[in-house]
């Protein structure tokens, strides 16, 4: 049996190659360019159509075919709603993709939709509008204006701290496509759920120090509260796996932002503390093993690591699409 993983070019999809590095099965990469780092790490890599693309299903269930797949994590956010969509196709397949179902990925997605469904379930989150409706006098600046569809690494993120900002702001962006947010003062956490069988079954709280809007410097805590708080958000959401909560706590009062409903980047972060949320959905997807954990409060503190590919196997892979031999391990 094999496990897929897509997106390994990415933070996400190599945090869940590192987090199923020491797992009984074959892991497989798959990723939409050529140089992907994660290709390059396992025992076979594809090179797979966008997620955008009409091929891109019929590719994957393919691969699954070929390399017995039980399991696919997707490790990119454009991937989510597709897989979603598709999940009975290839569950039909023998797969299951490691995804929530369309109503839980439209609600993470969408920022408004999510500050919605906080109001909603009574849960604290900063006051949100879409840009154009923000009535410029209800709450003092800063503000955050962020996308509000999709957005990574804080990728058309602004800072807005006054009316001139603001006005610039609209001037500049498309306005029905952005947010603007009360701006929460205070630290800031990601949080991590996995939720199977309809429950949250464990959590995890990392306090970080951003840097390009990456989690540069991560420092684990036992925090009773804010593990409670993403527990109930997790188990009223409903998820499948993993969830990744981002969060700010202001006069001891954690106030959600966003969240995703998939693994993160800090998901190896996350397995060297103890909670390793592929493995253990794996454990307990292929042999029903109840989910176990022990989070030991550490400092992570990140860095690059080099991966030496040969030329010839690049090349190969670009004739061929696929990556046949192990180069080195993440």
């Amino acid at each position: 049996m094999s496990i897929l993983v897509t997106g390994t070019g990415g933070g996400a999809g190599q945090s869940i190659l590192k987090s199923l590095q020491h797992t009984t099965e074959r892991v497989i990469a798959a990723d939409g360019e050529v140089l992907g780092t994660g290709l390059y790490t396992t025992g076979a890599g594809y090179v797979i159509p966008y997620a955008n693309a009409s091929e891109f299903v019929p590719r994957l269930l393919e691969i699954c075919a070929a390399e017995q797949v039980k399991i696919l994590f997707p490790g990119l956010d454009a991937e989510l709603p597709i897989l979603a969509s598709h999940r009975d196709q290839f569950a039909a397949a023998g797969v299951t993709v490691v995804v929530s179902d369309e109503r839980v990925i439209s609600i993470c997605d969408d920022k408004l939709l999510t500050a919605e469904f906080l109001k909603q379930h009574g849960f604290p989150h900063p006051q949100t509008w879409t840009l154009s409706d923000y009535p410029g006098d209800e709450i003092s600046f800063p503000l955050i204006i962020k996308p509000k569809v999709g957005g990574a690494r804080s990728k058309g993120v602004r800072l807005v701290k006054t009316s001139t900002d603001l006005s610039k702001a609209r001037s500049e962006l498309e306005c029905a496509d952005y947010v603007a947010q009360e701006m929460i003062d205070g630290p800031e956490y990601s949080c991590g759920t996995l939720t199977l069988g309809g429950r949250c079954v464990g959590a995890i709280t990392l306090r970080r120090i951003l840097r390009d809007g990456d989690t540069y410097k991560a420092f684990v805590e036992r925090h009773e509260m804010l593990e409670d708080f993403v527990t109930r958000v997790a188990n009223a959401l409903q998820p499948f796996g993993p969830c990744n909560f981002q969060l700010r706590v202001r006069d001891d009062i954690p106030y959600l932002f966003e969240f995703n409903g998939r693994c993160s980047g800090t998901t190896y972060c996350r397995t060297l503390a103890g909670f390793n949320e592929p493995k253990m959905i794996v454990d307990h997807l292929l042999r029903h093993e109840a989910p176990s954990f022990s989070i030991k409060p550490v400092t992570i503190l990140r860095y690059w690591k080099e991966l030496v590919v040969e030329n010839e196997a690049v090349t190969a892979c670009e004739v061929s699409g696929l990556v046949q031999r192990r180069s080195a391990a993440l």
